[in-house]
Formats: structure tokens, C-alpha cells, sequence
């Protein structure tokens, strides 16, 4: 899709009501469905981040938004694909400003030339302790991206059209924290499998689009 196409059918995007749970449950893996609905004590006592779904036109004005593949390291995200974005910190002025900070920090994008358009719903993520906000935003220009070394392994440029695709959605067996080996709902990617929280927040964002064009 042509980037202002896109940014067209965004302009609409804060009458839409939130899917919600409607869309998460379509890539929550079986186990997690009834944590799910248990977790509201652990979720007082969360962590708190936020993270931000940054779209952009590329080279050739085709519509694109940005994910990260983390680097390898001694803990529960590991070698993981999700948005960029990180923990609020006490300076911050709130968890928007944390998702827009977070993600120059990790992938160079200056906060001058982000516009965040929408707040969709809270996701709790058990292994990590995070209550994690997720932010839809845009940049109307082509990014020059820098990685962070020390979190990012890579920066994965999706074309907007690959992810609304449904081939992108599948089906994979991972190892989870809960168990040893479980099929999940999942989207791939750029050859990537990103399942669990991040493909929760893809669905309810891939539902809005979905409402929007």
C-alpha cells in the first residue's frame, strides 16, 4: 500500500473502538487463555514499558512499519522479534514518552518526527513482569535507522501489505517458560516467527487496519 493511501485511512483510526481481547485471543497460545483471566493481582504489581508500532514510507513510498530481532542474552526475551520500545523510568513524563524515547534509543528514529496516532490495550507479559502500552505511530519520513549494538541484533523492515496478508499467519511449536514444547498461533515475518505477546499486539493492530481500509 501506498504511504498516502495509508496515512489517509490512519486519520480515522481514533473513532475505532479496540478489538481487545478479541484480537489477542486469535494468537494466545491454548494454555495462556485462563492466565490470562487470573493475572489481575500480578499485574499490580508489574513493571511497566512501552512500546511503539512506528510506520513509515520507504524508498519508494510503499507503507512499512519497524520490529527488532533482540540479541542473544541471558534472559526470557532473548533472540526475540518485538516492537521497539523498553521500561519507563522515572524521569519519564509518561509511558507514551518511554515507547517514543525507547525507540530512538534502540533504532535511531529522532522523537521530532514521530507522531503517535493511538494507545491500544495494555498487554501483561508473566515471564518478564512487564504491563507493557503499546502505541501506533508514524514517521512521514523514509528512516535512516541506527540499532542500539548492545540490545539489537537486527532491525526487520515489514511491508504493511506482507503482514495483512493471512499466509502470514501460521502455526509453530516453541518452547515456552510454561512448558516444554506447545503449537502456537504465530505470524511470519520476514522469515521471522513472532508469537506471544508481540503477535497479540500485531492482531489487534492488524484488526484495526483491517477496519480502517
Amino acid at each position: 500500500m501506498k504511504f498516502d493511501e495509508f496515512i489517509k485511512s490512519l486519520s480515522k483510526i481514533e473513532n475505532i473502538q479496540l478489538p481487545a481481547e478479541a484480537s489477542h485471543f486469535k494468537m494466545v497460545p491454548p494454555f495462556r487463555q485462563e492466565f490470562l483471566r487470573k493475572q489481575q493481582e500480578a499485574i499490580k504489581k508489574a513493571k511497566h514499558a512501552g512500546v511503539l508500532a512506528l510506520f513509515y514510507p520507504d524508498e519508494i513510498q510503499k507503507t512499512k512499519f519497524a520490529l527488532i530481532l533482540r540479541n542473544t542474552y541471558n534472559g526470557v526475551h532473548s533472540a526475540q522479534v518485538g516492537f521497539p520500545g523498553g521500561k519507563f523510568e522515572k524521569q519519564d513524563r509518561s509511558i507514551e514518552y518511554t515507547a517514543v524515547r525507547e525507540t530512538y534509543e534502540e533504532i535511531g528514529v529522532s522523537p521530532n518526527v514521530i507522531n503517535v496516532v493511538k494507545k491500544i490495550s495494555q498487554i501483561y507479559i508473566p515471564p518478564s513482569n512487564f504491563y507493557v502500552q503499546p502505541f501506533i505511530g508514524f514517521t512521514s519520513t523514509t528512516p535512516t535507522f541506527i540499532k542500539q549494538e548492545d540490545e539489537v541484533e537486527a532491525i526487520l523492515e515489514i511491508a504493511l501489505d506482507h503482514f495483512l496478508d493471512e499466509n502470514s499467519v501460521i502455526t509453530k511449536k516453541v518452547a515456552t517458560s510454561y512448558s516444554v514444547e506447545v503449537e502456537v498461533p504465530a505470524f511470519k515475518l520476514n522469515g521471522h516467527v513472532v508469537w506471544g505477546a508481540t503477535a497479540m499486539m500485531l492482531s489487534e493492530i492488524k484488526d484495526l487496519l483491517k477496519e480502517l481500509m
